[in-house]
């Protein structure tokens, strides 16, 4: 099920937010449980047994970690990581490695074509969080299995995050107060939310199926240029848009998730906007793989290959396809550059307007590149789109700025605008402008209050006129 669908908004959210408000506060996990297996059931009911057994799993073994001596700990958590880790690799990357073998040494292993469990990449490192933090004493396991279910299949995250560590909510799930405040500004981040997936994320992706159907080889250096351009807002908007979504309606159910995205495209190099973007996976690989690794403290030929390690891990999270492998290899060798060389260039040049606008175009150029790797099916995919991009033909000649380009850009040019504005802090900026209006409270509400039904009563239309088109990070 959707956020962004009707049945969502006007069936299960209202049922949701009904019972979840009229009951009392000692049922309110069991209902927040109860209504989030709906929610997975109507997506996945197949693996729902799975969930359950991956519940009772981390459960049993939560104590485990907690109450053995320091080698018995120790041996239950890498048990507990393994299992996880063997869910998450047969449903995900077997299929992967078994292809791969049988082309490399001509093998005849079976292709088990399993299709994979809504949301497995993320439940599976909030689990792994979960029980590590048990065994550093940062939280105790928690004695209610309902308690722990209601962590694990929490629907606002479930599907794609973002990733919650069980100690961010462990006293929200023990006892929360439901604000009228929390409520209204959690249906204002929802709406946001569902703005930035309707309104924007789909109307400007369709430039890129729109070449993708055209084929990247037929295709002018311009539309190449314009469609990774594209690309790039979409899919930013979307998973932006899915995360504010999340966060609204965690705050409507009394928790609070942290923020996933912070304007990552004003980053003036790869390294902030990797600070920016999908905020709570790089934390998770910082504190959860960087770290224990060593981190940056044990010099610098470790420090590079661990950051390697990391971001080769960063890339098959995502997909198991070579082109993710070369995407997360491709940001390790970035960051290295960075860190070792670039980053005391990058900050020198900030002291001026040229160098500001210098390392912005640096990284946005780095990014878009990534998006490129990302976003294509293969090496030969990628080449081909690459070779396009940067052929020696000038931007602006024939194959260039052509006609192509030009009636996209007019086509598209509401969602352009909307796009690269609500790219940049415009929440921060307009909060900024607000002091200075001397207007009255009543009147700035008011202004809020139709800003945000406006922009809902729009992604509805489009909710109703447009097809199946769910986010991007539901196949992650």
């Amino acid at each position: 099920m959707l956020f962004s669908s009707i049945p969502f908004i006007f069936q299960f959210l209202p049922l949701v937010l009904l019972l979840y408000y009229i009951v009392p506060k000692k049922l309110k996990n069991s209902i927040l449980l109860l209504m989030s297996l709906i929610f997975y059931c109507w997506g996945e009911f197949k693996y729902l047994l799975l969930m359950f057994i991956l519940i009772i799993f981390t459960y049993g073994f939560s104590f485990l970690v907690s109450k053995s001596n320091k080698k018995g700990r120790k041996f239950f958590l890498v048990l507990m990581i393994a299992m996880s880790l063997s869910l998450l690799i047969t449903f995900k990357y077997l299929d992967f490695l078994s292809a791969n073998l049988n082309t490399l040494f001509s093998l005849n292993i079976s292709i088990l074509n399993l299709s994979l469990p809504l949301g497995i990449s993320f439940f599976t490192f909030q689990n792994i969080s979960y029980a590590v933090d048990v065994y550093r004493g940062k939280v105790e396991p928690q004695k209610n299995i309902l308690t722990l279910a209601t962590y694990i299949m929490m629907f606002p995250q479930l599907i794609s995050g973002p990733i919650v560590r069980y100690a961010e909510i462990e006293q929200s799930l023990k006892h929360r107060i439901i604000l009228a405040e929390d409520i209204e500004s959690g249906m204002e981040d929802f709406v946001i939310g569902l703005a930035q997936k309707m309104l924007i994320a789909n109307n400007v992706g369709r430039l890129w199926n729109e070449v993708e159907s055209i084929g990247f080889g037929r295709i002018s250096k311009g539309l190449a240029w314009l469609s990774i351009l594209a690309y790039s807002l979409q899919i930013y908007f979307d998973f932006c848009g899915y995360s504010k979504m999340a966060i609204g309606l965690g705050k409507m159910l009394g928790f609070k998730f942290s923020e996933n995205f912070d304007t990552p495209y004003i980053s003036r190099s790869a390294t902030e906007f990797w600070r920016r973007w999908h905020i709570s996976l790089g934390n998770w690989f910082r504190d959860y793989v960087y770290i224990p690794l060593g981190g940056s403290r044990r010099g610098d030929s470790r420090t590079i290959l661990n950051l390697f390690i990391v971001w080769t891990l960063t890339g098959l999270w995502h997909g198991a396809s070579w082109n993710f492998i070369i995407w997360g290899l491709y940001f390790a060798a970035i960051l290295i550059f960075e860190k070792v060389f670039m980053l005391k260039i990058l900050d020198k040049a900030r002291e001026n307007i040229f160098g500001k606008i210098f390392s912005h175009i640096y990284a946005l150029l780095l990014i878009i590149i990534g998006w490129v790797i990302f976003r294509s099916e293969n090496l030969p995919y990628i080449l081909t789109y690459l070779s396009k991009m940067f052929s020696p033909v000038s931007l602006f000649a024939a194959s260039g700025f052509d006609g192509q380009v030009r009636y996209y850009i007019a086509e598209y040019l509401p969602e352009w605008i909307f796009a690269v504005l609500f790219s940049v802090p415009v929440g921060k900026i307009i909060s900024s402008i607000y002091p200075k209006i001397k207007m009255p409270e009543y009147a700035v509400y008011a202004v809020r209050l139709f800003y945000v039904f406006s922009v809902f009563g729009l992604s509805v239309v489009y909710m109703v006129s447009s097809s199946f088109n769910p986010f991007i990070y539901f196949r992650f």
